[in-house]
């Protein structure tokens, strides 16, 4: 019997929590700034800009997300009130809203890649390590994004995704092993640095990466 098959990444899609919390679907509505020149698709990886509006954040090795974007709402000039799968760049409207799952406890299912959009494969191993995101274009049509994860994984402290568990439904046996394409994750929380001056008998902490909400220092 054939097994399923995985087309091509489709972003970070919320499950449920860590423990087997459910999610029930809540999401923060944060504001996209009018004419935000990036286009931003369901699914994909968003973080807070300084000035406490919505971006999309682009890291793949290292990120510093507040949550997975969920669609829009904004009033078109035309059509009034719209809701949409994505934000279509350059958008002009005062009242842009995006519709975002912030939990930083958040697990999210995602395809695995070994480069831009070909699905890759894992296998058990992989579990508990870390891994960096592959930042692929979403798609107009669908309105979904192209996010994935990269299949070669390590303990690095600041990539931003662990991986907690495999999807078992998508995977097969090669070789055989039994491979899987998609896994279950979470955003890794920041990882601190200690300065020490020795001299100056003084001490510093900073932080890289990690869900936004759980940086001591802020956005």
């Amino acid at each position: 019997m054939a097994y399923p098959t995985v087309n091509g990444p489709y972003g970070l899609i919320p499950i449920n929590l860590i423990g087997g919390q459910v999610f029930a679907g809540a999401t923060r509505q944060i504001p996209i700034a009018s004419a935000y020149n990036t286009g931003i698709f369901f699914g994909d990886v968003v973080k807070l800009s300084s000035d406490g509006v919505l971006v999309k954040d682009t890291g793949t090795s290292t990120a510093t997300p507040v949550g997975v974007f969920l669609g829009c709402s904004y009033t078109d000039p035309t059509f009034g009130k719209v809701f949409r799968q994505y934000y279509p760049a350059s958008t002009t409207a005062s009242d842009i809203m995006a519709y975002v799952c912030d939990d930083p406890d958040q697990l999210f299912k995602v395809a695995i890649v070994s480069s831009g959009t070909t699905i890759g494969t894992v296998q058990r191993t992989v579990v508990g390590n870390n891994a960096a995101l592959v930042q692929n274009s979403g798609s107009t049509v669908t309105g979904n994004s192209g996010v994935a994860i990269d299949d070669t994984v390590a303990t690095t402290a600041t990539l931003p995704i662990r991986i907690v568990d495999l999807v078992p439904e998508t995977s097969y046996v090669s070789g055989g092993n039994v491979v899987y394409q998609e896994a279950i994750v979470k955003w890794n929380a920041p990882s601190p640095t200690i300065t020490i001056d020795f001299t100056a008998e003084t001490a510093s902490v900073s932080t890289a990466g990690g869900h936004q909400y759980l940086n001591p220092v802020g956005v």
